[in-house]
Parts: C-alpha cells; sequence; structure tokens
C-alpha cells in the first residue's frame, strides 16, 4: 500500500526510488494529503520520545532547564555537551552511568567518535552514556527515584515507570491497546499510525505555554542541536523553519507540527536515510512553510560522480498533492 515518495536522479536517470507513507494534516487535524498506509500501525521508533518525555512530566520529573528536558527527548549524537548533560542528570540523582539500561555504544558523530576511539582500546570504547537514548534513560531513572519505583528493570513493561508511558501514549494518540515490539534501546515500543502521531505533535505544538506537552516542544524548538546534533537532520530543519517541532525516528520515521496545529507523519519503508530531508522539505513546503534558500539546499542533496554534482535527490514531483 506504500508509494513512491523519493527518488534518486543521476545524470538524468531515476537510479534508485523509496517508498512509503506519509499524511499532512491542516491545522484542523483533517488530512491535507493522505499517501500509502497512514491509518495502520508502524513502530514510531525515536519519534516517541516527546511523549515518554511528557510521561515523565505529568510523573514528577522536574528538569532544571530546558536543555536538561531537551536530552531527556534526544537521540542524540554522543558530542561533549551531550555526555556532560546527561552526566548532570545522572550526578543530579545519585545515579552512574552503570545504572542505565540502554545498551553501550559509540557516538554517533564522527569527531566524538574518533576523539573516544584515539583514546581508549575499541573493544573497551563504547559506553552506555554515549548511547544516542542516554538522556531519556537517565531522566527515566530520576522520574523512578522521585516516585520510589525500582531501578533495577525499569524497562520492563511491567515497571509501574512503562505502564505510565503506556497510558501517556494511548491518551495522546488515541491507539486502542496492542501487542508491543521492543526498540532499539530496550524499552517497549507502541505500534501507532502515522495519522495519530502527526496528531499527537500537533498537540504538542499547539498546548498551551505552560502545559507539560509545550514545555516538551519548546524545549525541543530551543535547543534542536541536543535532541540531534551537529548537522543531524532535525537540527538543520529545525533552524531552517522558525516554530518547527519535529523528531527523527530509525529506519526512516519522521513526524513535527507547526504552532498552528499543521503537522506531517511519514515511514519510509526501506529506512533510508536519504530520503529524509527531501520528503521533509518537500512536506514542509506543501504545508505553506515560507521558502528560503535554506530550505531550498536540504530540500535536493546532491548526487555525486567524481566528486562533481551529477544528479539530485528529491521527493517525486507532485507526490503530496
Amino acid at each position: 500500500m506504500s508509494v513512491d515518495l523519493v527518488e534518486v536522479v543521476r545524470s538524468g536517470f531515476r537510479e534508485c526510488v523509496h517508498r512509503g507513507s506519509a499524511v499532512v494534516l491542516r491545522p484542523d487535524g483533517e488530512p491535507l494529503v493522505e499517501v500509502g498506509a497512514v491509518h495502520g500501525p508502524i513502530f514510531p521508533r525515536s519519534t516517541n520520545k516527546p511523549l515518554q518525555a511528557l510521561t515523565l512530566l505529568r510523573n514528577g520529573f522536574e528538569p532544571v532547564d530546558d536543555a536538561e528536558l531537551a536530552i531527556a527527548t534526544a537521540s542524540h549524537f554522543g558530542e561533549p555537551d551531550h555526555v556532560e548533560l546527561v552526566q548532570r542528570l545522572l550526578d543530579r540523582f545519585g545515579f552512574t552511568e552503570d545504572d542505565l539500561e540502554c545498551p553501550p555504544d559509540l557516538p554517533f558523530e564522527e569527531q566524538a567518535r574518533a576523539r573516544v576511539l584515539a583514546g581508549a582500546d575499541r573493544d573497551k570504547a563504547a559506553r552506555r552514556i554515549f548511547m544516542n537514548c542516554s538522556g531519556k534513560h537517565a531522566a527515566m531513572l530520576a522520574t523512578c527515584a522521585i516516585n520510589g519505583w525500582p531501578i533495577r528493570g525499569y524497562l520492563e513493561v511491567g515497571h509501574p515507570l512503562q505502564q505510565a508511558v503506556l497510558d501517556t501514549v494511548a491518551d495522546v494518540t488515541g491507539e486502542p491497546e496492542t501487542d508491543l515490539g521492543i526498540d532499539g534501546c530496550g524499552l517497549p515500543i507502541v505500534p501507532v499510525s502515522l495519522v495519530n502521531l502527526a496528531r499527537a505533535y500537533a498537540a504538542f505544538a499547539t498546548a498551551p505555554e505552560g502545559a507539560p506537552e509545550r514545555r516538551v516542544a519548546d524545549a525541543i524548538r530551543t535547543h534542536p542541536r541536543v535532541i540531534s546534533g551537529t548537522d543531524g537532520p532535525d537540527f538543520r530543519v529545525m533552524s531552517a523553519t522558525p516554530g518547527l517541532v519535529c523528531k527523527i525516528g530509525a529506519d526512516g520515521v519522521h513526524a513535527g507540527a507547526l504552532p498552528d496545529g499543521s503537522a506531517f507523519a511519514y515511514k519510509i519503508d526501506d529506512g533510508a536515510d536519504r530520503a529524509r530531508l527531501p520528503l521533509t522539505l518537500a512536506i514542509l513546503q506543501r504545508m505553506g512553510v515560507e521558502w528560503t534558500d535554506a530550505h531550498a539546499e536540504l530540500a535536493t542533496p546532491a548526487v555525486l560522480g567524481g566528486g562533481a554534482r551529477v544528479g539530485i535527490i528529491r521527493a517525486i514531483p507532485g507526490v503530496l498533492q
């Protein structure tokens, strides 16, 4: 049921195509664009992090500043400031890195990863605090401490924290109860349809000032590099689009919303990262975002041949009409 969404054009020849599904909502929540399978469940992957952060706020977690709330929603790149924020959060509640139950990893950002590998035996270089979800896990530990919930096993579906997350996801998305999956960091993940994922983001973007949903949205908008990293897709897109709140998820998922409540969500079938920016930018253009040179640059990444630009990656013309 998916459709052709993004194409790779080399020397005037369509070399590759990425299929998927996408929905764009008007400010009133009704669909402006529906292509592909937007009403069936997908794993939202890290686009669910704002909903998890909302759960933490609803259960007593109080960040010291917006940066700390942003790292709790982040798929961070393991850069030094990201690691410092996670460590600060652990320190504040008396935890150590060993309390994190996310898997060890290397920093995602190239320079940060190179610095780590240059200073350690490669087999010993990976750490839990470098893992892109470590900020969320640290904030979950903090919420467990605040509520007197068990620290060990906080990622098990029967743990009070994860039950609270399930309640929040059901509340915000309206999704019926269904079988769960396990995300890359080990936490339970709730399948959600693209249309309901987009509506959830609209609810965050339009919540009244001071509401927990609005606090999460404002933290993301204020610190787009904290929730991603240097040259990360979310950082680049939000920097070019004032007021946008958005979050990528692994394997080709992206969702976001503007302050007026217009929103989008999509899933690229093959999970290809190169399809993200062209599709996101085409969606923003369809939503009526004021177009700038920064948007145009992101919309058509170059295809190289011999170091020269010989083609582009682009959303297929007319696919979002």
